[in-house]
């Protein structure tokens, strides 16, 4: 991997690529520690530590400037389920369905309003925790008055638009998807932190030596355990052999070759994790800033909330394992977004229609119709076992959070995010360099 990196920085194209990523990269963290205008970083700090559990997973995604009230605050968020949002309406609404395959002029179109919708959910929440801040006495002059509610709502609006910006640039001048690396920046920051927290919680928190170098050893093996499970299951794919027949072009017979669809176990990557996540937290996020939290002696609505968040899974104690039904809801939605979102991007009717003009056919398989129905119940199966496999990888280290009470941000969903966009990053930096005939990182 060393050896191709070395390659990669030989190739004047892809080293201005990935030094115009890590500059990108490096103004991201900058403006996650420039406080926000209008809120008193003081007053805030007790807000926080009061509402930290509930808001553990929104701190990751951002980087820890939410924590911090820095003009990153929502950071790519919103962006996030502005994403949701926009795949659900699409397969919801016929209009953004046709112009979602109406190449590449309809995607464009659909991220336009994809843009749009992100900056109304940020002025909508940046305009939620204003005005909760300003009634808590979080802000600087402890009330709500306009022009504080008016700098926080337009600071933070900016700061998300800038990063949506920013990822866009990325993605057209840097290295991969310019929205999944700053997110992967975002969760790799608190790395250190997390296993700093890790090490004084089990290592030199230990009763004894050996049991720190027993729990040592124990973190390092689920972590490893982790990366090898996430990887294989990226890079899992069925291939469905195709045949193509010969015919006469002119005076040359040509076809006759074969080849193959490629269909990965784990057709979406890392979204249906992110998507369900993100899906579960928003209502916790919304709740908090009008002062409810989870809480298991609460009313039905703070019960639920402790319920959907990941921290309260898998706990010890009297009455805590009914509140691990939050897991199958967990479970659920990670396969339903698996199956929306290969439905969105693989369409087997159009795959079929495809090999009939080529001449081809899958051995064994008629042409049309027939073909497609095979295509949709490999894929139906594959996807189901990709799902599953990705659900119980995410589980894995909550269950450990939960059972060892112990908070880091890479417990649940962190990691698999890591993992497979640093896969995706390293496949594109890959494809850069296949032309130019140098081995890559995923090369056997």
């Amino acid at each position: 991997m060393f050896k191709t990196f070395i390659n990669a920085l030989k190739i004047k194209e892809i080293r201005m690529r990935i030094l115009f990523t890590l500059g990108c990269l490096l103004v991201v963290r900058l403006g996650c520690l420039i406080p926000a205008p209008g809120i008193s970083q003081a007053m805030f700090k007790s807000w926080i530590d009061t509402y930290q559990l509930s808001l553990g997973f929104l701190d990751t995604l951002t980087g820890g400037s939410f924590s911090q009230m820095a003009i990153f605050a929502l950071n790519i968020s919103p962006y996030i389920n502005a994403s949701i949002i926009m795949q659900l309406l699409t397969i919801a609404i016929p209009k953004l369905e046709e112009m979602s395959k109406d190449g590449e002029d309809g995607r464009e179109k659909l991220n336009v309003i994809s843009r749009y919708l992100t900056i109304g959910l940020a002025l909508l929440e940046s305009g939620a925790m204003a005005i909760s801040f300003g009634n808590s006495g979080y802000t600087i002059s402890g009330s709500t008055t306009f022009t504080e509610v008016a700098m926080i709502v337009m600071a933070f609006t900016a700061g998300t638009a800038f990063l949506m910006w920013l990822g866009e640039r990325i993605t057209q001048r840097g290295v991969g998807n310019g929205i999944s690396v700053i997110l992967l920046i975002n969760i790799v920051a608190r790395l250190p932190q997390d296993v700093s927290t890790l090490i004084e919680r089990f290592v030199t928190g230990a009763s004894s030596v050996i049991m720190g170098i027993v729990a040592a050893i124990v973190i390092i093996a689920i972590i490893v355990l982790m990366v090898v499970l996430i990887v294989l299951l990226q890079d899992a794919e069925r291939r469905i052999p195709v045949q193509y027949a010969k015919k006469i072009q002119g005076r040359k017979m040509v076809g006759g070759q074969s080849s193959s669809i490629p269909l990965k176990v784990n057709t979406s990557g890392v979204i249906p994790v992110i998507f369900a996540m993100s899906l579960m937290q928003f209502p916790v996020i919304i709740s908090s800033f009008f002062g409810s939290t989870g809480s298991k002696t609460g009313t039905v609505w703070q019960k639920i909330l402790y319920l959907l968040t990941q921290q309260n899974w898998f706990k010890r104690g009297d009455g805590e394992w009914k509140y691990t039904l939050g897991v199958l809801i967990y479970i659920a939605l990670i396969i339903f977004f698996a199956y929306f979102y290969t439905a969105v991007t693989f369409n087997p009717i159009e795959i079929a229609n495809n090999l009939k003009k080529q001449s081809g056919f899958i051995p064994g398989i008629r042409p049309g119709k027939p073909t497609s129905d095979y295509l949709t119940d490999i894929l139906n199966k594959i996807v189901f076992i990709g799902a599953i496999s990705l659900a119980l990888v995410a589980i894995i280290p909550i269950f450990f959070t939960g059972i060892f009470a112990v908070q880091v941000s890479f417990a649940a969903t962190s990691i698999i995010i890591v993992v497979g966009v640093v896969l995706e990053t390293m496949k594109q930096i890959e494809s850069m360099m296949a032309v130019r005939h140098y081995s890559g990182f995923l090369d056997k």
